[in-house]
């Protein structure tokens, strides 16, 4: 297995607020997370931190040599939620963080299965010879595309597109979806923030990940993303199973 990670501020914020962390498991298997922080000054980048530390430390404590996929599943569920009750908690017990929030999607691969789980608008996408996205952002333009409301294009440029309905620390409790699929040597799982996606395209992340002369595609696509205005935090992490 190999993992590319790498994040950048971007070309007009003045901090980051974006995190991750990844990590491989002795007997096999590899896991990363990314977090996309909101709220005041300071708030989304101290939201961030708490959540991907909070998940990759539950991650890491509770793997067991051979779980099972339901396992795992509960475990990303557990995780989360012990990172929302912490970010929320601080949040609460520090008026300069009132409000702070953040996103994140956290994988972990283990015996042929990817286990997805998101809270948010950061995204993970499944790349072999194709490119699929599989988490379903929780925002606004998303829930407009559903209902019918407005197109997939049309939502590129709505002034709510960067309104998110779900995020890790906002209110008590959260809602955690996870996804589960299979997963074959040498298909990948990409994850990132809306930094990625908002400037590059599906089909020039599925060409500069299948592109054999990369040999760092997740860096190149965050080039990209800069290169593309990188009017925002930017963060890609790539699983290669």
């Amino acid at each position: 297995m190999k993992i590319q990670a790498f994040t950048d501020t971007g070309k007009v914020r003045d901090m980051n607020q974006d995190a991750f962390k990844t990590g491989f498991f002795k007997e096999g298997g590899a896991w990363a997370v990314v977090c996309d922080g909101m709220g005041g000054v300071s708030g989304g980048q101290v939201a961030s931190e708490i959540c991907v530390n909070e998940v990759s430390s539950h991650i890491e404590k509770g793997y067991r040599k051979s779980m099972s996929m339901k396992s795992v599943k509960n475990l990303l569920v557990s995780a989360i939620t012990a990172a929302n009750i912490k970010v929320f908690e601080t949040a609460s017990e520090n008026k300069e963080y009132f409000g702070m929030g953040t996103t994140v999607v956290a994988v972990v691969i283990l015996n042929g299965f990817a286990a997805v789980a998101h809270v948010g608008d950061s995204r993970a996408y499944f790349i072999n010879n194709e490119i699929k996205q599989i988490t379903r952002d929780h925002s606004v333009v998303q829930y407009l595309i559903d209902t019918g409301r407005i197109t997939k294009e049309a939502a590129k440029t709505h002034p709510d597109r960067n309104v998110i309905t779900r995020a890790v620390g906002v209110n008590p409790e959260v809602d955690v979806d996870v996804d589960i699929i299979p997963i074959n040597e040498g298909e990948t799982i990409l994850i990132c923030s809306d930094g990625l996606y908002e400037y590059i395209s599906e089909n020039e992340m599925l060409s500069k990940i299948k592109n054999p002369d990369e040999e760092e595609p997740a860096k190149k696509l965050l080039d990209m993303a800069n290169e593309a205005g990188g009017k925002d935090n930017i963060t890609v992490v790539t699983v290669e199973g």
